[in-house]
């Protein structure tokens, strides 16, 4: 008999374990297939199968539900507009939990939990905006101190001419740009603070 045994508390209080349960739906929803330790996953299987079943019926009310349990909209909106439609003629069994072997370290039993039918560029969302993210800064990097970068043709002796790329201060000579970088740089008055005499 099975008298009391409701669910796993993962050594957790309810708090915590309510926000690492929402924060792992989250993350499974977002990126549909997740690592996590065994008997978590067996605590998020239902709560995932729960939210689909509620994302399928397309009601106001089942909206609030998922945005109320979730705590993210653009969780909730993919659950309705792209699970629940993808999952349209399934009666259940959306996800699926597979081991992987055992935690370096800790030893504790690993498990890959997973929609069925998933989609795998899913995996990929993050990757993107660092992409985007990262070219940013390159070019904020490359383009320092309000210096340009431009294109001027250098005329040979022959009277052909060739096209030389030019960074710095477009209109400005090489001294007077190398003077407004000189005069932008921190200047240090140190060596000017006299001697102090002291009285006896």
């Amino acid at each position: 008999m099975r008298h009391r045994l409701g669910y796993k508390k993962l050594n957790r209080t309810s708090e915590h374990r309510k926000a690492l349960i929402k924060n792992m739906l989250n993350s499974l929803i977002k990126y549909e297939q997740i690592t996590t330790t065994l008997p978590k996953a067996k605590v998020l299987k239902p709560q995932a199968e729960k939210i689909i079943t509620l994302g399928k019926n397309d009601k106001l009310h089942n909206m609030k539900s998922l945005v109320s349990k979730l705590q993210d909209i653009k969780s909730a909106n993919k659950v309705r507009k792209t699970l629940a439609k993808r999952y349209e003629s399934r009666k259940g069994g959306y996800t699926r939990i597979i081991k992987a072997g055992y935690r370096y370290g800790d030893n504790a039993p690993l498990a890959v939990i997973e929609f069925v039918d998933r989609d795998v560029e899913a995996k990929k969302v993050d990757r993107k905006k660092k992409e985007e993210k990262k070219k940013k800064e390159d070019d904020e990097e490359n383009d320092t101190d309000g210096q340009e970068e431009w294109d001027e043709k250098v005329y040979n002796s022959d009277g052909s001419y060739r096209i030389v790329k030019r960074r710095g201060y477009r209109g400005l000579s090489s001294a007077t740009s190398f003077k407004k970088s000189y005069d932008e740089a921190p200047v240090s008055y140190t060596h000017l603070t006299l001697p102090t005499k002291r009285i006896v």
